[in-house]
């Protein structure tokens, strides 16, 4: 599911109403006093102006303008930044009419291959700057055919189990390392009397559906592994292939077992919003969804370790084996003046991201980000994560499929599934129809 999508839900639940395409500009201040040592780097380019467009919008673009003001006083450079809520359908226009930014940060990889023939290869120093700062599967998803084209952005984690650090506690429960253990878990959850053990929830609109396939990937990732996730994903197996049935019918040992979830329908009208909430009334135990998820929880309650809810590693069957499934922006080009030269190294630094955590809300997958810095647990976990060396990214593979498939017919077939009990092999085949020939 995309960046874009993602947000458009959290402004939705804050009843937040705004613009489809608000703007928020960011201009230097040239009044501070900024220590200028850690951009020394970036050089001087004063009186210089680089344009930057992105889906970030609201309280989220405010604080990336704040991030800016040091870099901008210290170099000369000012960013006129843009945010558009509907960034994945403009972008397009904008290149085509001669209108496209100096920065642009795609929402996701897919679309930014697109434009691989108009975006500007990295620099051998900013290529320097990437392999320094970032994981090779993180360098992979900005490569397209052997050029490096974006640097990562922003980064979230999706394989996250939520729960009550309390009902822990007060149970005796441990956290599971393994599939097995987290079965154990839930059959231990259920003989103590909470009657759903995991509470779920796919409906999102237009985009209904969305969360189950993000628990397919998952699936995929562990019982299959992530050689043939990506094959599956860039459809060099079909998409109804037994590796993927298999991974299926274990979702479908979770979100299609009433004993663990109570009455299955009700999952696909029960919004993903929502859906985690039980957890608070201790009238579920469980519930996998991404980082994000942390916005959902209502104002007061405290996201902890030691807090009302928490959140733990989605495990496999094999402990020493840690495949995350995860999502993110990646920074871009359309020009190559030494000015946007400096801003693409910049925001690739770990003087950017550092600066930027301290700001509000923020995971990053780069290195040279401290998460002492992080301004929640979650975002630290999740950092964790990111930079473990033991650990196996890839992206959300709904975000890298055709969207004719991607946001489309996996959305709707995986709601069927659930919603009406469909066969697995029979959702499978119907999501391969759909792929593009």
């Amino acid at each position: 599911m995309s960046n874009m999508r993602k947000r458009w839900l959290l402004a939705a639940v804050a009843a937040v109403s705004v613009p489809l395409a608000l703007s928020a500009c960011g201009k230097a201040d040239k009044g501070g006093s900024a220590d200028c040592a850690p951009y020394a780097d970036f050089g001087k380019h004063e009186d210089t102006q680089v344009t930057m467009y992105s889906t970030v919008r609201d309280a989220e673009a405010d604080q990336l303008t704040a991030t800016f003001k040091d870099f901008e006083e210290c170099t000369g450079i000012e960013i006129k930044y843009e945010g558009n809520g509907d960034f994945e359908a403009q972008i397009g226009i904008r290149v085509d009419g001669g209108n496209a930014p100096d920065i642009a940060v795609f929402p996701q990889p897919g679309l930014m291959a697109k434009f691989a023939g108009k975006l500007k290869p990295a620099s051998e120093k900013l290529k320097s700057i990437v392999t320094a700062n970032y994981s090779k599967d993180w360098q992979n998803y900005g490569t397209v055919n052997g050029t490096l084209y974006g640097t990562s952005f922003d980064a979230n984690v999706k394989s996250f189990v939520w729960y009550s650090p309390k009902l822990f506690k007060e149970k005796g429960y441990a956290v599971p390392k393994t599939w097995a253990e987290l079965i154990t878990l839930t059959d231990k959850i259920k003989a103590d009397g909470i009657a759903t053990p995991w509470c779920a929830g796919i409906e999102s609109g237009e985009a209904t559906g969305w969360p189950a396939t993000d628990w397919l990937e998952d699936m995929v990732l562990r019982t299959a592994g992530p050689e043939t996730y990506d094959k599956w994903v860039k459809h060099e197996i079909p998409f109804d292939d037994p590796a993927i049935a298999t991974a299926l019918d274990r979702v479908g040992s979770i979100l299609r077992n009433q004993d663990y979830v109570g009455k299955v329908s009700a999952i696909a009208t029960t919004s993903f919003q929502a859906a985690g909430l039980p957890i608070l009334e201790n009238k579920c135990g469980l519930h996998r969804q991404a980082s994000f998820y942390a916005a959902q929880w209502p104002q007061g309650t405290k996201v902890a370790e030691d807090g009302d809810v928490f959140a733990f590693y989605l495990p496999g069957d094999d402990a020493a084996k840690k495949p995350i499934l995860g999502a993110g922006q990646f920074v871009t080009a359309f020009t190559d003046r030494p000015e946007v030269e400096a801003v693409r190294q910049y925001l690739a630094s770990g003087v950017f991201f550092n600066e930027r955590m301290k700001k509000g809300p923020f995971t990053t997958a780069n290195k040279q980000a401290d998460p002492n810095n992080a301004t929640d647990p979650v975002i630290k976990l999740s950092m964790q994560l990111l930079r473990d060396d033991t650990a196996t990214f890839r992206f959300d593979g709904s975000d890298l499929m055709p969207a004719e498939v991607g946001s489309a017919k996996f959305w709707k077939e995986m709601t069927a599934w659930i919603a009406e009990g469909k066969d697995t092999k029979a959702t499978l085949a119907a999501i391969e129809a759909a792929w593009p020939k």
